[in-house]
């Protein structure tokens, strides 16, 4: 297996970054460096990420949304496998092995992930009665090569989607990936996250999502006939 490194975007994220580093220095195998990208934040990220026993490197934009910040930090990055994760979020000591043993296994795909369990913040044993395939960044462990040719997340209005653009986009460039069954990561639920609950201007995204997606089909099957 070769080496891999973490992108961890991070917006006013200092109450949680910790303890998701630490979910990272628990990893059977260690990472040759975690890219924590500042999106513009307000509160003192640096002092929050302190001490961590962890090859750490901390990029700093001014806020442009978690896949700017995502896309910056794969930049910055030359292992030959790529990491993300959500600065809210935990992963278990095995995900990283477990994924790295999958694609070392399987060359013709380019990228694995995993199923996820939310837990309620603070509330560490206020699990969700089940897991869910976690098509989301903090599952997501894939090639260099797949990543940069796929190309930039791009945050859509309101700043939720981006993931599910990039995935698409993935797909539809042809590359393969895969979602394992076990449960290798966990989505914390906290008020305030870009992720928490239903809101109509957030939700925009998923709207501009899946009108770029059918413009670009429409276009392929133009360009096809």
């Amino acid at each position: 297996m070769s080496g891999y490194g973490v992108v961890i975007p991070a917006y006013n994220a200092s109450v949680t970054i910790a303890e998701t580093l630490r979910s990272v220095a628990a990893q059977t195998l260690r990472p040759e460096l975690v890219v924590v990208v500042d999106d513009g934040s307000t509160d003192d990220l640096a002092a929050a990420i302190a001490g961590i026993d962890l090859p750490l490197r901390l990029m700093r934009q001014d806020n442009a949304g978690p896949g700017s910040a995502t896309t910056r930090g794969i930049a910055a990055l030359s292992t030959p496998y790529i990491a993300t994760l959500d600065a809210d979020d935990l992963w278990l000591p095995g995900k990283i092995a477990a994924q790295l043993a999958h694609l070392d296994r399987l060359p013709g795909t380019s990228g694995v992930f995993t199923h996820i369990r939310s837990f309620r913040d603070d509330e560490p044993d206020a699990m969700a009665p089940s897991a869910t395939p976690g098509w989301s960044r903090s599952t997501m462990l894939i090639r260099r090569e797949a990543a940069e040719t796929i190309g930039p997340m791009v945050d859509p209005p309101g700043g939720r989607g981006e993931m599910i653009d990039w995935i698409a986009r993935a797909r539809e460039s042809g590359f393969v990936l895969d979602m394992m069954p076990d449960i290798l990561a966990l989505r914390r639920i906290r008020p305030g996250s870009l992720s928490y609950g239903r809101d109509a201007t957030r939700d925009r995204g998923y709207l501009e999502v899946a009108r770029v997606a059918m413009l670009r089909r429409a276009q392929k099957k133009a360009n096809s006939s």
